[in-house]
């Protein structure tokens, strides 16, 4: 009986760790994101052209992880659908950040 408490308690734990970890690694990739997300926002509102923004993000040296410059080019055509003066008021990298950790 008392192997079974001790595995028991062993595996909850292991399953708690687990868990913790993986929420720690989901907030911190949709805070790249979000960061990612405001980076482009701030180029649209600079004035950037959607054409150059990639160039234009790389060369601010971001400190996100170098796999999220990938998701730059995606991310830019939707946000430069959004006229500039809506873009001024708003806090796209909040929104998404709010997002990707409620999903």
């Amino acid at each position: 009986m008392r192997a079974f408490m001790i595995a028991t308690a062993f595996a909850l734990t292991a399953a708690t760790a687990s868990t913790a970890v993986a929420n720690q690694s989901k907030e911190q990739d949709c805070s790249y994101q979000a960061e990612v997300v405001a980076a482009i926002q701030q180029a649209r509102i600079d004035r950037v052209k959607e054409a150059n923004v990639v160039e234009a993000i790389a060369a601010t040296n971001p400190e996100w992880p170098e796999k999220y410059n990938n998701i730059v080019p995606v991310l830019a055509g939707p946000i430069y659908d959004v006229k500039r003066r809506d873009l001024k008021n708003t806090d796209l990298g909040a929104q998404w950040k709010t997002a990707c950790i409620g999903s």
